[in-house]
């Protein structure tokens, strides 16, 4: 019997039922600001400045932009359709299962991946100011987690994120809430104070304001944590299940998540750079691109205050250690909880077993905080470095956010009966601005980058054959168990065999096969597997299939597109600035017309339409 026949009608509306609703706006709000002011803050601006000299402080203007227009669409999903691991839901109420599995696997494995960010920034900060712990190492220049001793700490620091959690989200929220407003005051007297020390030559000499040049200045938005600081808005929607008064919260709460952080790290950004002490770093003047292995690396803005010899500055410098400690753990715990969320959305969706949405007396669904918080430790061991890890979180996070931008034309077709609370304007024109602002992050990102978090977004595909697509009835036992098994050993081997999976920033091992041949396995193995799901599925299947095809063309040429561009690998890039660019939005828009297209009313949202008018609730005109 399918999975759809094995549970009551209506679970998937009243699912977030369970949970308790505690949150007030100025509760959210923090959330979002603290899941931004984080490890960001600590080490985003070497980081940002290391790629792209002071011009960084453009990329950080320009990005701030960015997330703007991406969350645009997200206010109106927000406010309509409050719930719990939103962002995994809505792929899944308006494309159907398939794309509700690929986005939501890509985002719980950006979401999971934070909290051990976070603690090794904090490990690492503090390890370098204190080398007797010995949480840290050095190998070639650059300062990683320890084993035994620093990724163990790591362990214990992802216990105490646990615990955090488990007692609700209102203990979450008022723990959070004062540790906020400390995060707030501290990079905001930061900065202030390093105006006392900024030397203007460090933005006009060395190379001058871009030493180099203009395409690094995106790159930094998508690989040096400016986009991973960003991108905490997020906090509003996967909590909107728990919140007091989502409909007038969620939209406000993400506003006020964005604009604030924003104005914080570009000032940071500003005052980093005019306190650069290249001497102190060990570094000549305008070694730029040495930034990451300097002496700084495991503490820029202690480094930086340290550095000026001034009684007052070095008191700071000791609060800023003990921030160093409080504004990452604070981040890391909001984030497990965000990871919790997403198991819970994908539960929802039936993508994953249902005891995942199980919660304890607090409201909380424990299973999937408890699988989010070990997954997480596994992230210790290949990326034991906040430098390695932040590409592929920023990059995982903003290709699930590609979504609101195509939703929400389509929502407004299959869903215009229900009650918006803030209603989009112009959404014809600000839908497709807002699914090309994160399309273009996806190609600053590298190719490097790219076919790490594809890879790892593709491995999810066998998980959904073998278990939502046969629980379902689409697809009978025995093929579900060949296609996922044969898939699952036959990415695995291209991954390793291909050479560019976990191996260093657009750098192949030796031995890996030529791309031409990588990229023409990993495009036949993917195609081959969806061609195949559609084969042994029945008609519901093949429906929700046929709504993912969009999506697979859009990573699979998008990787491509990194490959031939700038941020790719070759020394004579096929696609020079801007025009590599030119060639990603064009592979965007087509990718948005099929997506519009391909949108469909699941049985989910009509559930959910039905809910709200046998409810008797209020709904709006259809939109056009």
């Amino acid at each position: 019997m399918g999975l759809a026949h094995e549970v009551e009608r209506g679970t998937f509306e009243s699912a977030d039922k369970g949970l308790k609703r505690s949150l007030s706006l100025t509760q959210l709000l923090l959330l979002g600001v603290s899941a931004q002011i984080g490890s960001g803050w600590l080490f985003g601006v070497l980081a940002a400045a290391g790629v792209a000299g002071p011009a960084a402080i453009l990329s950080w203007i320009i990005a701030s932009v960015l997330v703007f227009l991406i969350a645009l669409t997200y206010l109106e999903l927000g406010a309509m359709l409050p719930r719990s691991g939103a962002i995994v839901r809505y792929t899944f109420l308006s494309h159907g299962a398939f794309s509700g599995w690929i986005i939501g696997w890509a985002y719980w494995l950006s979401v999971v991946s934070i909290p051990p960010i976070e603690a090794e920034a904090t490990l690492t900060y503090l390890g370098g100011r204190f080398p007797e712990t010995h949480f840290l190492t050095t190998v070639d220049g650059v300062q990683l987690l320890s084993w035994p001793t620093g990724i163990l700490s790591g362990f214990v620091l992802m216990f105490v994120f646990f615990a955090l959690n488990f007692f609700g989200a209102r203990f979450l929220a008022e723990s959070n809430r004062w540790v906020t407003l400390w995060k707030i005051a501290l990079p905001t007297v930061t900065f202030i104070f390093l105006f006392f020390i900024l030397n203007g030559s460090n933005f006009t000499s060395y190379g001058g304001f871009a030493p180099m040049g203009v395409p690094p200045i995106f790159h930094a938005i998508a690989t040096t944590g400016i986009i991973f600081s960003l991108l905490g808005f997020r906090q509003a929607l996967d909590y909107g299940g728990e919140s007091r008064n989502p409909q007038r919260d969620v939209p406000l709460a993400t506003i006020g998540s964005i604009a604030i952080p924003a104005v914080i790290y570009t000032l940071l950004q500003v005052a980093f750079i005019g306190a650069i002490n290249w001497q102190d770093m060990g570094l000549e003047g305008g070694q730029w691109d040495k930034l990451v292995s300097g002496g700084w690396a495991d503490g820029p803005l202690f480094h930086a205050l340290d550095s000026a010899n001034m009684a007052a500055l070095a008191a700071l410098g000791t609060f800023l250690l003990i921030d160093a400690a409080i504004s990452p753990l604070a981040t890391g715990w909001v984030y497990l909880g965000t990871g919790s969320r997403t198991g819970y959305g994908l539960g929802v969706n039936r993508n994953i077993p249902q005891k995942f949405t199980a919660s304890n007396r607090f409201g909380i669904p424990w299973l999937a905080l408890a699988v989010s918080a070990v997954v997480g430790c596994v992230f210790f061991v290949p990326a034991p470095s906040w430098y390695q890890l932040v590409g592929f979180i920023s990059s995982a996070a903003v290709l699930t956010y590609i979504m609101g931008g195509v939703g929400l034309p389509v929502l407004r077709k299959t869903a215009g009966a229900l009650k918006r609370p803030f209603k989009l304007r112009a959404y014809r024109f600000w839908s497709p601005v807002s699914f090309l602002a994160a399309v273009l992050i996806l190609y600053w990102s590298g190719f490097s980058t790219l076919a790490n978090v594809f890879t790892a977004t593709f491995i999810g595909l066998p998980f959904f054959t073998a278990y939502y697509a046969w629980k379902s009835g689409w697809i009978a036992a025995v093929p579900s168990a060949v296609i996922s098994i044969v898939f699952f050993i036959l990415w695995i081997w291209t991954a390793t065999a291909g050479g560019w999976v976990l191996s260093g920033a657009q750098v192949q091992r030796p031995g890996g096969w030529p791309f031409p041949v990588y990229y023409a396995v990993f495009c036949i193995l993917v195609i081959a597997f969806c061609a195949a799901l559609w084969l042994f599925s029945n008609k519901t299947g093949r429906k929700h299939v046929n709504a993912t095809w969009w999506l697979v063309w859009l990573l699979l040429a998008s990787l491509l597109v990194g490959y031939l561009g700038v941020y790719g690998p070759l020394d004579s890039p096929v696609f020079r600035f801007p025009w590599g660019m030119g060639v990603e939005l064009l592979v965007g828009i087509v990718t948005y017309i099929w997506a519009i297209r391909s949108g469909f009313d699941t049985d989910e949202i009509r559930e959910i339409v039905a809910s709200e008018t046998e409810s008797g609730g209020e709904v709006a005109a259809t939109a056009n």
